[in-house]
């Protein structure tokens, strides 16, 4: 085993006799070569024996021409106690020396490893690989890479840490020192193994920026109390949480071991661990795509139809909704698990959004199917828009997640385009409203408008209506076309919200003025960018 030298030789016979897996014992050997790893378990077995048979050889062979000399092995009896030797019981637990072949063969018969608890035995074995690729092929995902996420027992840094100190106490005895950043961590290891497995059953590469996540839950409940002495020597790395169903997560035990003094820790954990008797178990086996981003724009023609569903006091007010409408063709295709709808501004439930429409977009999550041509997105715009007759959309496409932004991004200083249509209490000529066409940049102080104070700020907003053009209808109604700053509330413009916007259409035409219907005719926002429909 190349690798290795001759200062590991004492490191792995302790490992290897207190119970430790090769892959570990590599691991705290701070052998960075990724294919060593993959070697089969039983090589590494061998090759770790035979490696401390050979440096054995070499010793006796030393040692038979010198008459009584000191013995290069590192001695693992304590000659005295001492704080740095301490434990729960007040001193490290004896170590067998491995003295011969025999020796080191039935003690290093591990079952089970005391440090990683399995996860780099079993769970690196063909079997296991299968078992994750199969519920991957089950899920019916579309992708092209993936990354591998593995969530740890939070016992395991317990553990390791104990380990840790073992293997650090005997580099001191030989005047060397290990640092607990040199030590392979034990999900870099695992990756090193898994990663080409998987890649090779699942045909595809790994990818750490990939989108598809598969991730693998582990647990060993058999040993789940073992950080339950963290939370009485540093209460403060454990705080309830309330998506969190314990408060021993892995970020709080790794916050405690950084805190609590080495004396302290072995006061309460055996130093080597104890080896388990079963191994750890995995809990779920879980994939994910990433989400993914359409948007449009939408026409609602209907004056009976919310943007979003309408529910009051968990009661529902109306049968469906734009969002609805559009989203549930989209979730069918992309076979996702759920959706978050977002748009340019919206309108109320009576208002009809016309001329090119409203940007909107959906973020499809965990979606199985991501992979749609030009052509299938025509066409899924068109089982939409066949679909009902109170919307239609244009321009569907997929778009980035940072694309979205643009939506979002000055939207109150996009300009929007109404069309009202005003009642006036007394009678008017065409003369009465001409007035208004001639109203360039006119500023509104707005106060909250009473029918959404219930879910918005009180405020006073100040916006511009920029232009104005009146279309005289009769003696007590016209159309008033407006060119206004997003964010201008329309309806409260025309009548004046009990003299909470200033100032108002009845207000400039001195009388009570209210509005029958409105439109949105335009919203001018450049995006999301025009196909050929």
């Amino acid at each position: 085993m190349s690798s290795l030298t001759e200062k590991d030789r004492p490191i792995v016979q302790l490992l290897l006799n207190s119970g430790t897996c090769p892959r570990c014992i590599l691991r705290f050997c701070c052998v960075g070569s990724q294919a060593l790893y993959r070697h089969p378990y039983k090589d590494l077995m061998k090759d770790l024996k035979e490696f401390l048979k050979n440096n054995q050889e070499k010793e006796d062979t030393v040692c038979s021409d010198v008459v009584d000399p000191p013995c290069k092995r590192i001695r693992l009896e304590p000659t005295e106690e001492g704080p740095d030797d301490l434990n729960h019981n007040g001193a490290l637990q004896q170590i067998p020396s491995v003295n011969d072949e025999n020796t080191a063969t039935e003690n290093s018969a591990v079952k089970v490893c005391n440090v990683c608890l399995g996860i780099l035995q079993e769970f690196c074995e063909v079997d296991f690989v299968k078992k994750v690729c199969q519920k991957v092929n089950s899920s019916d995902y579309q992708f092209t890479s993936f990354v591998f996420s593995v969530s740890l027992p939070p016992q395991l840094s317990v553990r390791e840490r104990a380990a840790w100190l073992l293997v650090k106490q005997e580099m001191g005895n030989l005047g060397l020192s290990l640092a607990k950043d040199d030590i392979v961590q034990l999900k870099e290891a695992y990756k090193w193994i898994i990663h080409p497995q998987l890649s090779e059953e699942l045909g595809v590469p790994a990818d750490g920026k990939s989108l598809f996540e598969v991730s693998v839950v582990f647990a060993h409940p058999e040993t789940d109390e073992e950080c339950h002495f963290l939370a009485t020597a540093c209460p403060d790395c454990f705080k309830p949480a309330k998506n969190k169903q314990s408060v021993f997560t892995r970020m709080a035990v790794i916050k405690a071991l950084e805190k609590i003094k080495e004396e302290d820790f072995l006061k309460h954990f055996p130093c080597p661990p104890s080896s388990p008797q079963n191994l750890c178990v995995a809990l779920e086996i879980q994939c994910n795509n990433g989400a993914v981003f359409v948007a449009g724009r939408y026409n609602k023609y209907s004056r009976n139809l919310p943007q979003t569903p309408w529910i009051i006091d968990g009661e529902r007010k109306l049968e469906s909704s734009v969002e609805e409408l559009i989203s549930e063709h989209l979730m069918a295709e992309f076979k996702a698990d759920s959706f978050n709808f977002s748009s340019s501004g919206r309108e109320d439930v009576d208002v009809r959004t016309l001329g090119n429409g409203r940007p909107f977009a959906i973020e499809l999550v965990n979606p199985r199917r991501i992979h749609f041509t030009a052509e299938e997105m025509k066409g899924l715009q068109q089982t939409i828009n066949n679909s009902s007759d109170k919307i239609q959309v244009r321009d569907l496409q997929l778009v980035t997640r940072e694309a979205i932004g643009r939506m979002k991004e000055g939207e109150e200083e996009k300009t929007k385009t109404y069309s009202a249509l005003i009642w006036t209490d007394k009678a008017i000529q065409k003369e009465d409203i001409a007035f208004l066409d001639d109203i360039k940049e006119l500023k509104l102080d707005q106060k909250t408008p009473l029918r959404v104070l219930h879910r918005r700020p009180l405020a006073v907003r100040c916006r511009i209506i920029h232009t104005m053009k009146s279309e005289y209808i009769d003696e007590h109604h016209f159309r008033l076309h407006l060119k206004t700053q997003a964010g201008t509330y329309i309806k409260e413009f025309v009548h004046g919200d009990f003299g909470r916007t200033k100032p108002n259409i009845g207000s400039l035409l001195n009388r009570t003025t209210d509005i029958l219907e409105l439109d949105v005719e335009s919203v001018d926002i450049d995006w999301p960018p025009t196909l050929d429909n």
